[in-house]
């Protein structure tokens, strides 16, 4: 006899949806909301909350035309919103395949809705308010979608003044860049050169039946994502899940056997892992957050790439008192603080937890924390600014600033501004966006670099 897995009610899936949504609002990153989830429900909340997340400003839109006034709590406002993002989808079965949308029956929504808001004493009594509100958008639906396709806010998926910094910032490209954040990025592997061959893998994968093609010097794109446990060599410590454009930086920096190299930023440790497969370092890994660094010792064990030759540290890399004993990096890696404006198709709630003022305040960080870390960079060797972000402030317009004020500072040649752009319409775009800096301290005179 075998026991067949009983998915979970969907009035449990909208409920837990919406508390992720109020977490959000209230200025808590999705992730962390996502691990209060019961393991049971963990996998449909993730899919509904990233969609919710995608189409947020839809489902605000709408919950603003049909309340006469506001929400009486951010729980009830955040269970209508969650509701009306799934009433809304796109009726195109073919498109939202592409985009991984969720699709439930109308009137199947309507009622578990119902039985959602009768789960907590802040929305149970407000569900014919639901009920009423839900069945209103129904009968209504197209006009609604017209009345509301208007907003920016609405046709982008983005806050206003996120869409006119991109749109400033890139007059050519900006609709393209925005566009891209709405289909989710693809699954991207890097391949533990240490531990077996791209090609063995490439291999193994399409005995498996996984679809895969090559990107860069170590990757693999998977035609479909998967399950981590479900992929060959994850126990093994064969790949490690890194997007295309963050596996640039292992081919951007002058590697080889011996360095001392500090990777200042690194949780989750995806670009630590890079380098020590790419050479034998003594390398030394900081993160201020100390359980995000104990995520970069399990990754690093995983890998087969720990060892007495990697010092692991819980420091603020701005403040060398904490960490720095004195003896200089021929590189550091600066993977500073940002944004995230890069990263939105993965992390889809960033663009809501951001404000405008955050750009000017994250910029001041990174100039502190690099100009911090230039002191222990040793003549002759390298220090590579790096942000999974789209904003000059924080790429082109930051790499000018630091040019100009570290001390025997030489700008090498580097990617610069990445942009997640897809290669043709309605295509996934195959990377995310970042901005890479490479610099170079000047050798003392006399001496070769």
């Amino acid at each position: 006899m075998t026991s067949s897995v009983v998915a979970p009610a969907l009035s449990d899936v909208l409920f837990a949806c919406a508390g992720c949504l109020r977490d959000v609002l209230a200025g808590r990153s999705l992730t962390e909301s996502l691990q209060e989830v019961p393991d049971e429900l963990r996998a449909p909340v993730q899919s509904v909350s990233f969609y919710v997340m995608r189409q947020l400003a839809t489902g605000q839109a709408l919950s603003e035309l049909l309340l006469d006034k506001k929400a009486p709590n951010r729980l009830l406002e955040s269970l209508l919103v969650v509701a009306l993002c799934l009433l809304a989808v796109d009726e195109n079965e073919e498109r939202n395949r592409a985009r991984h949308v969720p699709v439930y029956d109308a009137h199947t929504v309507v009622n578990q809705a119902v039985k959602a808001a009768e789960k907590h004493k802040k929305t149970s009594s407000f569900k014919g308010l639901v009920n009423a509100c839900l069945r209103n958008f129904l009968r209504n639906k197209a006009s609604l979608m017209q009345a509301i396709a208007v907003r920016s806010e609405v046709k982008w998926g983005f806050p206003k003044w996120w869409i006119h910094q991109v749109r400033q910032a890139y007059p050519e490209q900006w609709q393209g860049i925005l566009a891209s954040a709405a289909i989710p990025g693809p699954m991207t592997l890097r391949v533990n050169t240490r531990q077996i061959s791209r090609e063995a893998l490439h291999r193994l994968f399409s005995e498996h039946g996984i679809e895969a093609h090559e990107t860069g010097h170590a990757g693999l794109v998977l035609a479909q994502a998967m399950p981590v446990k479900q992929i060959p060599g994850f126990d093994q410590g064969w790949w490690s899940v890194q997007d295309a454009g963050a596996q640039l930086a292992g081919e951007i920096v002058p590697v080889h056997n011996g360095m001392r190299v500090l990777d200042a930023c690194a949780a989750p440790g995806g670009k630590t892992a890079h380098m020590l497969e790419l050479a034998d370092l003594d390398m030394t890994v900081l993160d201020v957050d100390s359980y995000r660094l104990a995520r970069v010792e399990e990754n690093l064990a995983r890998l087969k790439l720990d060892g007495p030759h990697v010092h692991l540290h819980a420091a603020d890399a701005a403040d060398l008192s904490q960490w720095w004993d004195g003896m200089s990096f021929d590189l550091v890696l600066a993977d500073v603080p940002c944004t995230a404006s890069g990263i939105v198709r993965r992390h889809p709630d960033i663009k809501w937890l951001r404000q405008e003022a955050d750009l000017t305040k994250t910029a001041t960080l990174q100039r502190t924390i690099v100009q911090a870390l230039w002191q222990t960079v040793a003549p002759g060797g390298y220090l590579l600014y790096v942000t999974c972000s789209l904003f000059p402030i924080e790429g082109q317009e930051q790499a000018r600033y630091l040019e100009m004020s570290l001390a025997d500072a030489e700008r090498l040649g580097a990617p610069g501004q990445i942009l997640p752009l897809a290669q043709q319409s309605g295509s996934v775009a195959p990377h995310d966006g970042f901005y890479y800096a490479l610099f170079r301290k000047k050798p003392v005179s006399g001496k070769r670099g």
